[in-house]
């Protein structure tokens, strides 16, 4: 099964298994996180209903991204302007996508029943 999710204003498609990076999130090697933001989520060809699809991730580590050099030149007036970032990301490996559990427990509540 696969998902789209959005966090940091991008959108990545996952599947179980799979290591992504993202922008920073909250939490320290090890944590379990849940991604809410699910846009679409499916199976082959078939689209399963994004609302009742969750998706779990380990945070594998923080890091920070390749570095970016920001360089500003204007010709003729000696003004030359050399400046570099690194984005802080966070490494997930994502743990799971699949059925909400509140569904599943909700099922399994009604196979007690019967």
């Amino acid at each position: 099964m696969f998902a789209v999710v959005r966090t940091g204003g991008k959108q990545y498609r996952v599947a179980e298994g799979d290591k992504i990076a993202v922008e920073k999130l909250a939490g320290e090697a090890g944590d379990k996180i849940v991604l809410d933001d699910i846009l679409l989520a499916g199976e082959g060809e078939s689209l399963a209903d994004a609302a009742k699809v969750t998706v779990s991730a380990e945070i594998i580590a923080q890091a920070k991204s390749e570095k970016v050099i920001v360089f500003k030149k204007r010709r003729r007036h000696n003004y030359r302007r050399k400046n570099g970032h690194r984005q802080q990301m966070t490494l997930l490996r994502i743990l799971g996508v699949g059925d909400s559990k509140p569904a599943a427990k909700k099922a399994a509540a009604k196979a007690d029943k019967e």
